[in-house]
């Protein structure tokens, strides 16, 4: 049997090296059209922090290491450009502009997410931070160039990330973004928060302003905005992602949800010899039963693990996500998982919302600092929907509770009686996370 892979990153990569242990004598060949396969995209702004750190640090494997050691036929510079399912076959064309065709018994499409840069007069001036060799980019540029101040458009999880990375640089940062809010699905009171620690880091916020076009100046930029003009030495796009599923459509393959590829729960696409993987496929939402499209990393890593495992039939059945994820913003970690207030009442829930906030130790114990819970539940069965955390200290692990919960069903007053660990230097007696479920549980 031959399996083709579309995309090298952490599906594609993860599937095909699965797929060589379960089956020794499978002909594996994967297609990327870059030149990097398997490395840390999502370490990318902490890299570009550190200017003594290369950005092939973040390489986990080498092609050299998968065609050597896994005997994976690895073809780097090699971009599928069209899938004939009726055929099986994949049309590949290669930076020499050469054209080929690649069969397959079974192919897996893990071509990720694309910026979505805003559609505007010179737009291509704006660096986006998706692939390796972007943050290569922007890496030289700030070695090569006497960066002195960089505008981030957009306010999202990586534009908060690089305006940390670029201060810690002592680049003067500016961040734009049309929207009238820092972070609209966390509850007002806590994106305050996050917004006075980038204040606190004399970063400078344009919420609400609308871009109009991107200017060439000396060797940066100029941003006519709204009512102002902004000049950078370096203009960075971060205003989110989309699927990468135009080579699926294109095929005649059902999308989904934001255009996603749709997948069952054993990642099968609507051809049946046909898989997807990773941040251009969908996925089922473990709270609302309804697909979704959550770009994360581990549902990646875990979708291609399943790919491999289903290659022989129906073995290997993925949940879904709870669309738990954390970020770093300076001294301060934002988190979530599940349902805001807004998402669920879209979801057709009957949400209440609860928001503490208390301390992440025992008051005593150094360290101790403000921690903000907001915790969501629905008022006909009691059941837990999501929660959502910021602070600076112990907020990345407390998530994690929350996520369990969620995919468990576990309704609030169930959450109050599990049995979180406790010591002074970690947690106050009522850890924060049973705190919010009891205030919470008292408005259900």
């Amino acid at each position: 049997m031959t399996f083709v892979v579309i995309g090298g990153d952490a599906a594609g990569m993860s599937a095909a090296s699965r797929a060589r242990r379960l089956y020794p004598d499978l002909e594996i060949t994967v297609l990327e059209q870059g030149h990097d396969v398997s490395y840390s995209a999502c370490s990318m702004p902490y890299n570009i922090a550190d200017p003594d750190t290369p950005m092939d640090d973040l390489v986990v494997r080498t092609a050299r290491e998968f065609i050597e050691n896994h005997h994976i036929h690895l073809l780097t510079g090699h971009r599928a450009t069209a899938i004939h399912p009726d055929k099986k076959q994949v049309t590949v064309r290669t930076l020499q502009g050469e054209s080929t065709a690649v069969a397959y018994d079974k192919l897996l499409i893990a071509t990720g997410a694309v910026p979505t840069l805003p559609d505007l007069p010179g737009k291509e001036r704006l660096m986006p931070l998706k692939q390796l060799a972007d943050g290569r980019r922007i890496k030289e540029t700030i070695q090569k160039q006497k960066v002195r101040n960089a505008v981030i458009l957009g306010m999202g999880y990586i534009a908060l990330e690089m305006c940390e990375a670029l201060t810690e640089l002592g680049i003067q940062v500016t961040m734009v973004k049309p929207g009238p809010r820092l972070l609209p699905w966390l509850p007002e009171k806590m994106a305050q928060v996050v917004q006075e620690e980038l204040i606190r880091h004399n970063i400078t916020l344009h919420a609400g302003t609308g871009i109009q076009r991107i200017e060439p100046k000396d060797t940066g930029s100029r941003i006519i905005c709204d009512g102002r003009t902004l000049d950078a030495d370096l203009a960075i796009g971060a205003t989110g992602v989309a699927p990468c599923s135009e080579l699926a459509k294109d095929a005649g393959l059902t999308l989904g949800v934001s255009d996603a590829i749709r997948v069952d729960p054993y990642l099968r696409t609507s051809n049946p010899d046909i898989f997807a993987a990773g941040d251009c496929g969908d996925a089922i939402h473990v709270v609302t039963g309804q697909p979704v499209w959550i770009p994360l990393a581990l549902r990646a890593n875990r979708a291609g693990w399943a790919v491999a495992d289903n290659l022989s039939g129906n073995r290997n059945a993925l949940q879904g996500v709870a669309g738990t994820a954390v970020f770093k913003v300076f001294d301060l970690a934002v988190a979530r998982s599940g349902l805001t207030l807004s998402e669920a009442k879209k979801a057709g829930f009957d949400p209440v919302e609860n928001q503490i906030t208390s301390l992440s130790r025992a008051r005593w114990q150094p360290g101790a600092a403000k921690i903000h819970v907001s915790m969501v539940g629905d008022r006909q069965t009691g059941r837990l929907l999501g929660a959502q955390i910021t602070g600076t200290d112990g907020v990345a692990h407390r998530i994690n509770a929350a996520a369990v919960a969620l995919h468990a069903r576990m309704s609030v007053a169930d959450f109050i009686q599990t049995d979180l660990a406790y010591a002074p230097p970690f947690s106050p007696t009522w850890d924060p996370m049973l705190t919010a479920a009891i205030q919470l549980e008292k408005k259900l």
